[in-house]
Order: C-alpha cells, then structure tokens, then sequence
C-alpha cells in the first residue's frame, strides 16, 4: 500500500490577526530563534511580502532573509512586522516549572 503525502502550508490559515497571534504565540513560546524566525516568515507570506514590505519600509528582500530559517531580525524588524500584521509581543511571567 503506498502512501500519498501532501504538501501543508500554514499561511493559508493565517487570514485574521487572532490567527496569527495564536501561531506565534505557539512559535514565541518554544523557545528556539530560528524556529520563531521561520514561522514570522509564514506569518509574513501569509499577509504577503509585496504588501508587508509597503506597510513596514522594509525591502522584500530583508524580509525573506530576516525570516529565512536561518534568519535572525533584529528587534525594530519583529516590532515592525507585528505592527503590521495587527499583532502584539506580551510577556508573562514563568509559571514554577518554568512554563507559562
């Protein structure tokens, strides 16, 4: 019996700002840089880069390569990008076992 794989793009999830916040606050939570990076990128070509760079200032191509797996935006980027997408950073504090 073969398996039939399809190919899963989030972004096409991502139509409203309670959406997006609830991806990256899943992202924001892990933790992990590249993984945060990566998934703005999602957030990023889900709001679509054309009118994200319009809306930001910023070249399409800082955005790709701020939010390319290996990508590390600054914090005027992240701050930027969230704006535009109609999305806040909150912290929290740490629950005793470290989660939140």
């Amino acid at each position: 019996m073969t398996k039939t794989f399809t190919e899963f793009d989030p972004a096409q999830y991502l139509t409203s700002p309670a959406a997006i916040a609830e991806f990256m606050t899943d992202a924001l939570e892990t933790g992990d840089a590249s993984y945060i990076a990566k998934a703005m990128g999602v957030v990023a070509r889900a709001k679509g880069m054309t009118e994200l760079a319009r809306e930001t200032g910023l070249s399409r191509e800082q955005l790709y390569r701020s939010f390319s797996e290996r990508g590390n935006p600054t914090l005027k980027t992240m701050l930027a990008v969230m704006k535009a997408l109609g999305v806040d950073i909150t912290a929290r504090p740490h629950t005793a076992d470290g989660r939140n």
